[in-house]
């Protein structure tokens, strides 16, 4: 079990900045992750926000989309915010032409569900699992969790929609923590890594 487990965001698009600084302050040694390579280095993988056709595309460009695939199926510890909670889905309701997944959770998700970007808005969500004060919630032309699979646990959910799951090593959320400053879903992720170590 490490202390400082090694924890990678995958770099090809979306907010890599504001979570290698959240992974940083919850302990983990945070890096960017771009090439296969460097997949192979890391004991956990955080999926930005951003567009998931766009990050799809680029990970099959970058030759990342096996790889992912392949750790996330033996277990890797990964984490995916808003377009990252859309790649890790097995099945998304509307997708985009060409657009793949990485899969890992068995869930059901609507991309752009909450509205378009000038729908954004910041909310507090009881998130299971985090002591003290509800997680401030940026919701960012957020998907939402139409439906999940036996194995997954709920751990948040918004005016009747699921914006938080778990299954196994693999957690997702609809809203981005790392904008908000309260890096304890990060902390979660990186107990979650520990333990998968």
């Amino acid at each position: 079990m490490k202390s400082n487990p090694v924890v990678g965001v995958l770099a090809l698009q979306g907010d890599v900045r504001e979570h290698l600084i959240a992974l940083a302050v919850a302990d983990a040694t945070a890096r960017e992750v771009r090439r296969p390579e460097e997949l192979a280095e890391v004991d956990g993988l955080v999926v930005p926000g951003g567009e998931s056709t766009t990050i799809s595309k680029l990970a099959a460009l970058f030759g990342l989309l096996e790889p992912l695939r392949a750790r996330i199926a033996d277990g890797m510890p990964v984490y995916g915010t808003c377009a990252g909670l859309i790649l890790l889905a097995d099945k998304i309701l509307d997708p985009r032409s060409g657009q793949e997944t990485l899969g890992g959770i068995d869930m059901i998700v609507r991309r752009n569900a909450f509205g378009r970007q000038n729908e954004s808005f910041e909310t507090t969500v009881d998130v299971r699992g985090i002591e003290g004060d509800p997680v401030e919630g940026v919701f960012i032309r957020a998907p939402w969790v139409e439906s999940v699979g036996a194995e997954v646990e709920v751990l948040a959910e918004h005016e009747g929609h699921i914006v938080a799951v778990r299954q196994n090593n693999a957690l997702a959320t609809s809203f981005h923590p790392e904008l908000t400053g309260d890096h304890r879903v990060h902390a979660m992720f990186v107990e979650m890594v520990r333990a998968a170590g």
